[in-house]
């Protein structure tokens, strides 16, 4: 999706009895092994800077491994040393499948996957993209989600609190409009939205919970810019990465039998 860029702790708890209170300074994900796709740069960066400083294990992954590289060393001279690089292409499913297996290499279990990837793909009018823009954003978005939590969810089901987190986008959302976005990235949000739906009904048997966020455009302040704590966040403002970030803690930080299964956000 489209967003813009501008350049404390409660006691550890146990593993399966995570606890937190308002805002992301105030809770402790020591024990959790987090997998976010599409970290090598803008929103995937921010929530893998951020996991890592709450003290969780972070495997990032990029289209490119020199990007995942790079945030991964942006994180270590933070002082957090468990966080691991992948390469990995979502509109390949050998590549997403060598991620998952990467990872298991490392870990037994996961216990918070967030399908950050997906293609942007700007233009209102459907004749202004190639077919191979088509093919690779709805691929990357929709083929790639289903396909990564397939190959993720083996080391969900280890975990005693497994939570998929999604972001979708307001493209997503039945009847949104106000978007530059081409058709095909619309196409490939309501397809994302349709299987976090129907996912999230068949696996809560399993206790695994599926949070999805639907946010417009963002400001997406640098986490490790003072931009972070003075981007404005007024009921006048633009949503910001902070407050996404704190969504998606309060989500997966609620004990398990709340399900949130979404976050929607008014547009300015």
């Amino acid at each position: 999706m489209s967003h813009r860029t501008t350049p404390t702790a409660a006691a550890d708890a146990p593993h399966g009895d995570n606890r937190s209170t308002n805002g992301s300074d105030t809770m402790r994900l020591d024990d959790h092994r987090v997998v976010i796709t599409a970290a090598g740069r803008d929103f995937g960066r921010t929530l893998a800077i951020r996991f890592a400083d709450l003290g969780a294990e972070v495997y990032l992954s990029a289209r490119g491994l020199e990007a995942a590289e790079r945030v991964v060393a942006e994180i270590r001279d933070r002082g957090h040393e468990r966080v691991h690089a992948f390469a990995c292409d979502l509109t390949d499913p050998a590549s997403i499948r060598d991620f998952a297996s990467g990872v298991a290499r490392h870990t037994d279990r996961v216990d918070l996957l967030i399908n950050n990837g997906s293609r942007w793909l700007e233009g209102p009018d459907l004749l202004s993209a190639t077919d191979t823009d088509v093919i690779d954003t709805i691929t990357s978005g929709a083929t790639g989600t289903v396909l990564t939590v397939k190959n993720f969810l083996p080391l969900l089901l280890n975990s005693d609190r497994p939570d998929i987190v999604t972001m979708v986008s307001a493209c997503g959302t039945a009847g949104h409009h106000r978007s530059d976005a081409h058709d095909a990235f619309y196409t490939a949000k309501s397809a994302q939205a349709g299987f976090a739906e129907i996912l999230s009904k068949r696996l809560r048997p399993q206790g695994v919970r599926v949070i999805s966020l639907y946010p417009p455009d963002f400001d997406n302040a640098d986490p490790l810019s003072e931009e972070w704590d003075t981007t404005p966040r007024g009921s006048q403002d633009a949503l910001t990465s902070h407050s996404l970030v704190d969504c998606v803690l309060f989500a997966v930080g609620q004990p398990r039998d709340c399900f949130i299964k979404a976050f929607h956000f008014e547009q300015v």
